[in-house]
């Protein structure tokens, strides 16, 4: 009995916090997609039917793109329990027969990674703006400090985004929790006086709406989009809090809140067409506007805190599957791995979040920009998903087929009519992908070709190790040396040029590689490989996750375990510090040289990335044409 008392225990905690951070976005959407839709740049006449219309494709469109795609088939491509983009790149890697597409799986990646940074600077702009143009219905003098009070909150948003989540996290369920019973009961309320409205979940009534519209009503899903902005966080999430809880979150509470919310906004227009200006804020009895706004601002600041914590976790994945240079990155708890800081992310989403706000002012204007990042990360979702349900999973053809012609058919209908908006400020996100997505494979390519360099001037270990025993250094110091590769050179290129320079080696040397596997957690028993070799040396692989933090002290400690006793008092670590200068030899463009020495140059010291002891730690330059 206890047990079982246990099981749900974790089990309801694990839900309220899925409700809590997976749940903030798509459950703030309410504040401005109808609105939007009929009172938005591509503003639809108020009529009941053109009402049941919209509110029709809202439903399907939950229903088909978090539902069916992402709760049930892009949430079982999980990368040893964890989704997001990066994972999902990684798995539509692994099987060898795939390799020779591995060029056009990576740019999706990498764009769709992009575009979900451009989300994260869009979300919190028009998320609080939402929240905050509710002062304006209360009372038409406070809409002068919408903007105003949305820049406050958004720079204490991220002034404390140094001290980490975990304390404020404990809080985010409860919130979003009554945030959800609240807007499902005011849809209720509304639903009630106009039961009509319910016609609404027949899809025939948003087939109408298409066709009655034609280009006009085929824009509008453009509006339509954004009931569904934050589903990609149900994937990215998935590993913090399992499949489970996610998706009873999903049927049990979110969704049915959000369709009765929906369909309130509808009922409330069917009987007020005037409602249109804020159909959200006025389903609100009067003398709980304030109190509502109050818990809309924090639910909207929960959702810009799951955005921007996503950013983050990405930024780290990224650098571990070395498609960004290295930056410091702060763990912010000793719990809870996945509690991450990074100080240079939070400034540019800070600079940009600002800008957005200052440029467009509300969020209505804000929402054109939105869609198509949205959407261009969904479909990037989609393809991945489709080839790991080819490769891996073993799809029959037909099944693929229909799976695929389904889910990309509603994808680039939404895709298509966003790019109505690219004059809008859709330009915003998708030229933010692009440039992002150059930048990663720019980095990517730039460490492919310094590493080929390396190789090109270093030597292989056995005629290194066979030179020391026809030639004995003459001086070989009490010690170990441990010499920091992260890449399976064949010899450590700071241990080579320190031998040529000083011809000295150590009592004891340890080549330590580490590396970065295609999974996000490194089993404990491959997490070390030690392998003796001639003249006391040893070669070292340690193996991360892409979501685990590379620390090196920690893997010393388990060469303890191993038989290999390491004494960091009697220890030097040497790490190679590479001068890149442009090569007659191209194997980059000179822009992507230009771009890859500069990010190069401005990559966070090794030292402080890895947490090694400054005081032992002695660097060794050398100057590499690329």
């Amino acid at each position: 009995m206890d047990r079982t008392k246990s099981k749900s225990s974790g089990f309801l905690t694990l839900s309220a916090g899925a409700l809590g951070v997976v749940y903030g976005d798509i459950g703030t959407s309410p504040l401005y997609t109808v609105r939007e839709i009929f009172g938005g740049a591509y503003a639809i006449q108020l009529t009941q039917e053109n009402i049941l219309g919209a509110l029709s494709l809202i439903f399907w469109a939950l229903f088909i793109i978090v539902a069916v795609k992402y709760v049930v088939f892009v949430m079982h491509a999980d990368n040893h329990g964890e989704g997001g983009i990066m994972a999902l790149t990684a798995l539509a890697l692994r099987q060898r027969h795939r390799r020779k597409h591995r060029a056009w799986i990576i740019s999706l990646g990498l764009f769709g990674t992009a575009l979900f940074y451009g989300d994260g600077m869009i979300t919190p702009a028009i998320s609080v703006l939402g929240a905050m143009e509710g002062l304006g219905i209360a009372t038409a003098a406070l809409s002068h400090y919408v903007v105003p009070a949305s820049i406050l909150i958004l720079l204490a948003l991220f002034l404390i985004q140094r001290r980490g989540t975990e304390r404020v996290g404990r809080l985010f369920g409860p919130i979003m929790l009554l945030w959800f019973l609240s807007i499902g009961t005011l849809g209720f309320v509304s639903l009630r006086q106009t039961p009509e409205v319910l016609a609404a979940l027949n899809p025939l009534h948003g087939f109408r709406f298409l066709t009655a519209h034609q280009g006009l009503g085929f824009a509008a899903l453009g509006a339509v989009v954004l009931a569904v902005t934050g589903a990609e966080a149900l994937y990215a999430d998935m590993g913090h809090f399992g499949k489970a809880p996610i998706r009873v979150t999903w049927f049990a509470v979110v969704f049915p809140s959000l369709i009765l919310n929906y369909l309130g906004q509808g009922a409330l227009l069917i009987r007020n067409p005037e409602a249109v200006q804020n159909p959200f804020y006025l389903l609100v009895p009067e003398w709980a506007l304030y109190p509502m706004i109050g818990l809309a601002t924090a639910a909207t600041v929960i959702a810009s805190q799951a955005v921007i914590s996503g950013a983050f976790s990405l930024t780290h994945q990224a650098i571990q599957l070395d498609y960004l240079p290295r930056q410091r990155m702060v763990h912010t708890s000793e719990s809870e791995r996945g509690q991450i800081y990074a100080p240079a992310v939070n400034r540019l989403l800070l600079v940009s979040v600002l800008a957005l706000v200052l440029a467009f002012g509300s969020s209505s204007r804000l929402a054109s920009a939105y869609g198509l990042a949205v959407v261009g990360t969904m479909v990037v979702t989609t393809l991945l998903a489709l080839v790991v349900a080819h490769d891996t999973w073993r799809w029959p053809g037909l099944a693929l087929l229909v799976t695929g012609a389904v889910l990309l058919s509603v994808d680039l209908s939404f895709l298509t009519a966003n790019l109505a908006k690219l004059g809008d400020g859709g330009w915003i996100p998708l030229s933010l992908g692009l440039i992002l997505a150059t930048v990663m494979s720019t980095w990517k390519k730039g460490r492919d070709v310094l590493f080929a360099r390396l190789q090109q001037e270093s030597e292989s270990l056995s005629r290194f190790l066979q030179r020391l025993t026809d030639e004995p250094p003459p001086f070989r110091p009490v010690g170990t040396a441990i010499f920091l590769t992260a890449r399976n050179l064949s010899l450590p290129f700071a241990l080579l040029r320190n031998y040529e320079h000083n011809q000295v080696i150590h009592q004891r040397v340890i080549l330590l590689t580490m590396t970065t596997l295609d999974k996000p957690y490194a089993a404990e028993k491959e997490k070390i490989t030690i392998e003796a070799l001639e003249h006391n040396f040893f070669r070292i692989t340690t193996r991360f996750g892409f979501m685990e933090r590379p620390n090196v002290l920690r893997m010393l400690n388990l060469c303890r375990h191993a038989g290999l006793h390491i004494d960091l008092e009697q220890t030097t670590f040497f790490l190679g510090r590479e001068t890149l200068i442009r090569s007659a030899e191209r194997g980059l463009n000179r822009w992507e040289e230009v771009l890859f020495i500069s990010m190069f140059r401005n990559a966070y010291n090794p030292t402080g990335y890895f947490k090694l002891p400054v005081d032992r730690v002695v660097e060794l330059g050398t100057v590499i044409a690329i």
